[in-house]
C-alpha cells in the first residue's frame, strides 16, 4: 500500500508545501467550504428539519461533527487516499486499479460496474452543485431587503450563464486566486461562527457523540432523515480523492487540519450556538451570524466563494469525461487542453453545454436552494459508498490487507454510508431521483459503447489478417513511392483500411506504418515508455503508443517520438490512412437490438479521429466499411 502511494506522499519542502495546500483549498475544498451556507438550515428548517430546541441543536451539531471527523478525515484523507493510482485519484482511478488486478468473473465485472456507475453518477453532481451553491448565497440578498427576492433567480442565471461561457478560456488564468479568496472565505466564517461560540460556549458539549446518539434515539424516523441533511456537510469529500493528483496528499491533509476542519466546526457550531439564543434564525442561520453592516461584503464574498466551488466541480466533469473516454466508456469527443503547464486542465465543449443547460434548468425547476437541497446529495452518497466497497476489495486484493481488518473497516464505514443513503433515498419523490436518472442514463451509454467497442473488435479480430502475415501476402504487390500511416485499432492485426485501399487501388505505399494508440490503465504513461517502434520487413513498420487516461493522445506526437526511435516519416510527407465503420444495428448475442441502435448513434456522432488524435485534416484520406453489430 505504502509503495503504491509513494508519488503522492512523496514529501514536499515547507514552502512549496504552504503554497500547494493553499492552492488546494479553491479547487478541493470550494464544495465542502460552501457547505455551512444552507446544511444547517435544512436541519431545522427545511423540508424535513426539525425543531430547533436546545437538545436538537446539540444533537445535530453532534452529527456534523462525527460526520466530518469519520468520513472526512477517517475515511478519506487517511485511507482511501492512499489508494493512488501512480498519484491519481478519483472513482474512475479506483475502478482502474481495479482492472489492473486482472480478476474475472461475475463479482469483479459487477464491482467494474458500480465505478463505471459511480463515475456516471458524478456528472449528476456538476449539474446541482453550481445551482445549489450560487442559488444560496444570492439568496442572501433578502436578508437586504426582502423585495429583493424577485431578483434571486435572474442574477442567480446570470452568474451561471457568465460561468458556462467562461470555461473555454480554462481555469489557469484565475487559478491564482482560488485560493487566496477561499482562505478569506474561511477566515471570515471561522471568525464569525468563532464569536458566536465565544458567546454561548455551552455549546462545544456537542463535541460529545452522546448527544448524536440521544438525538437519533428521541427523534426516531425524524431523526434519520435529517441524516439527509446533515450529509450536506461532507459533499465535496469526494474532491479531496479526485483531486490528489493535482497536490499530493499532504497538502490536501495540512489544508484540511489547519484551515478548513477549524474554519467549518467553528461556523456549524456558530450557527449552533446562534440558535440556542434565537431559534427563529433557523431559516438562515449563516447570514444571521453577521451584523449588518457586513451582510452585503458577505453575499460578495459568499458569491465568489460558490463559483470557486462550482468551477472545481465543473472542471473535474471534464477530466471525468477525458478518463472515460481513454478507459474505453465514451465515444471520442473534442478535448481541448487549457493550459500548458497542468495537464488536468481541459474543456470538453459538449459537456459544458450540457451542464450549462441542466444547471440552469435546475435552477428553474427547483427555485430555491431548499428546493435543490432535496435533490442534492444522493448521488454523492451513492458514490461515497461504491468508494468504501471498492477500496475495501482493493485493500484485500491488490494490498494485502488481512481479512480481520478489512472486515473491521467495512464494519465501522459501509453503516455510516448506507444510513446517509437511506436518508438521501427517502428523497425520491422530492427531486433526488434527478441525479440517479442522470447517472443511469449515462451509464447504460457507457457501458453501451464499452460493450459495443468489444463486440466491433472481435468482428475485426475475426475478418482481419496479422500484420506479419499480411506483409509475406503483399510481396508481389505493386509499390508507389510515399509513406503512409494507417491506424489500427487492434495491435498485432492489418487495418481494414489498408486492406480496402489495397483491393481497390492495386498498390500500396513504399513506407507503411501500423500504427495502434492504446489507453493504459494507468493516469500517465513515462515519455520513455509511450512509443515502440519494431520493423517488420520490406518497408512495413509496426507503432504501438501509449498513454494513460489522464493524458489526450496526439499522433505528430507519436511520430516524433518515433523518429527517436528509427521511424523517419517526417509528418508532412504522410498520407494518413483511418478507417470509418458504418454501423448497422442487428440483433446478437450480449447486446439487445435497442442497445446495438444506440451504439450506432453513438458511433455516427462521435468525434472523428482526425480531430481527436490531431492529424493534419488535409493529409487524411477515409475509407468506410459497413459493419451489423
Amino acid at each position: 500500500m505504502e509503495s503504491q502511494a509513494a508519488s503522492a506522499n512523496a514529501p514536499a519542502p515547507a514552502r512549496g508545501l504552504a503554497a500547494l495546500a493553499l492552492t488546494a483549498l479553491g479547487i478541493v475544498y470550494g464544495d465542502i467550504g460552501t457547505s455551512p451556507l444552507y446544511a444547517l438550515r435544512e436541519c431545522f428548517a427545511g423540508e424535513f428539519g426539525v425543531a430547533p430546541a436546545r437538545e436538537n441543536v446539540l444533537g445535530v451539531l453532534s452529527l456534523i461533527f462525527w460526520a466530518l471527523v469519520v468520513v472526512v478525515t477517517l475515511k478519506y484523507l487517511w485511507l482511501v487516499l492512499r489508494a493512488d493510482n501512480h498519484g491519481e485519484g478519483g472513482v474512475l482511478a479506483l475502478t482502474a486499479l481495479l482492472l489492473g488486478t486482472r480478476s474475472r468473473g461475475r463479482p469483479f465485472a459487477a464491482l467494474v460496474a458500480l465505478g463505471v456507475f459511480a463515475g456516471a453518477l458524478l456528472y449528476g453532481d456538476g449539474m446541482i452543485t453550481p445551482a445549489i451553491s450560487v442559488l444560496s448565497a444570492v439568496e442572501g440578498l433578502t436578508t437586504l431587503d426582502a423585495r429583493l427576492e424577485s431578483w434571486v433567480l435572474p442574477v442567480t442565471i446570470a452568474i451561471l450563464v457568465a460561468l458556462f461561457l467562461f470555461q473555454h478560456k480554462g481555469t489557469a488564468r484565475v487559478g491564482a486566486v482560488f485560493g487566496p479568496v477561499t482562505l478569506v472565505w474561511f477566515a471570515t466564517i471561522a471568525a464569525l461562527g468563532g464569536a458566536a461560540v465565544a458567546r454561548r460556549p455551552e455549546i462545544l458539549a456537542a463535541l460529545l457523540p452522546t448527544h448524536a446518539v440521544a438525538f437519533l434515539s428521541a427523534n426516531g424516523s425524524a431523526g434519520f432523515l435529517v441524516l439527509g441533511a446533515v450529509f450536506l456537510t461532507v459533499t465535496g469529500a469526494e474532491a479531496l480523492y479526485a483531486d490528489m493528483g493535482h497536490f499530493g496528499v499532504r497538502p490536501i491533509r495540512w489544508a484540511w487540519g489547519a484551515v478548513v476542519l477549524p474554519s467549518l466546526l467553528a461556523c456549524y457550531f456558530g450557527q449552533g450556538a446562534l440558535l440556542l439564543a434565537r431559534p427563529e434564525a433557523a431559516a438562515d442561520p449563516f447570514y444571521a451570524l453577521a451584523p449588518e453592516w457586513m451582510l452585503t461584503p458577505l453575499i460578495a464574498l459568499a458569491t465568489l466563494a460558490t463559483i470557486i466551488a462550482s468551477q472545481a466541480v465543473i472542471s473535474g466533469a471534464f477530466s471525468l469525461t477525458r478518463q472515460a473516454v481513454q478507459l474505453g466508456y465514451s465515444p471520442r469527443m473534442r478535448i481541448v487542453q487549457t493550459s500548458s503547464v497542468e495537464i488536468g486542465q481541459v474543456y470538453v465543449p459538449q459537456v459544458n453545454w450540457i451542464l450549462m443547460i441542466a444547471t440552469i434548468g435546475l435552477v428553474l425547476g427547483f427555485r430555491s436552494s431548499s428546493g435543490l437541497a432535496a435533490a442534492y446529495g444522493v448521488a454523492v452518497t451513492t458514490t461515497m459508498l461504491i468508494t468504501t466497497v471498492l477500496f475495501c476489495v482493493l485493500a484485500r486484493t491488490r494490498f494485502g490487507w488481512p481479512l480481520g481488518a478489512v472486515v473491521a473497516l467495512a464494519a465501522v464505514l459501509l453503516p455510516i454510508d448506507l444510513a446517509f443513503f437511506g436518508a438521501n433515498a427517502s428523497k425520491l419523490l422530492h427531486g433526488a431521483w434527478f441525479p440517479l436518472a442522470i447517472g443511469a442514463v449515462l451509464f447504460v451509454t457507457m457501458s453501451t459503447w464499452r460493450q459495443g467497442r468489444r463486440l466491433l473488435g472481435q468482428q475485426l479480430r475475426d475478418r482481419l489478417p496479422r500484420d506479419e502475415d499480411f506483409v509475406r501476402m503483399t510481396l508481389d504487390a505493386q509499390r508507389v513511392p510515399g509513406k503512409a500511416v494507417f491506424l489500427t485499432s487492434e495491435p498485432e492485426l492489418v487495418p481494414a483500411s489498408l486492406l480496402h485501399n489495397l483491393t481497390h487501388n492495386h498498390v500500396l505505399h513504399a513506407e507503411i506504418a501500423l500504427l495502434h494508440i492504446a489507453c493504459e490503465e494507468v493516469p500517465r504513461v513515462p515519455r520513455d515508455e509511450k512509443v515502440t517502434v519494431r520493423d517488420l520487413g520490406e518497408g512495413f513498420w509496426q507503432v504501438h503508443a501509449r498513454y494513460g487516461f489522464f493524458e489526450t493522445p496526439n499522433v505528430p506526437h507519436v511520430l516524433a517520438l518515433a523518429r527517436e526511435r528509427g521511424l523517419d516519416f517526417p509528418l508532412d510527407d504522410v498520407s494518413f490512412f483511418l478507417g470509418r465503420e458504418r454501423i448497422r444495428a442487428h440483433r446478437r448475442p450480449g447486446l439487445s437490438f435497442w442497445r446495438a441502435g444506440l451504439f450506432a448513434f453513438l458511433s455516427r456522432n462521435a468525434l472523428g479521429a482526425t480531430t481527436y488524435y490531431s492529424i493534419p485534416p488535409a493529409q487524411v484520406v477515409e475509407i468506410g466499411m459497413q459493419v451489423e453489430i
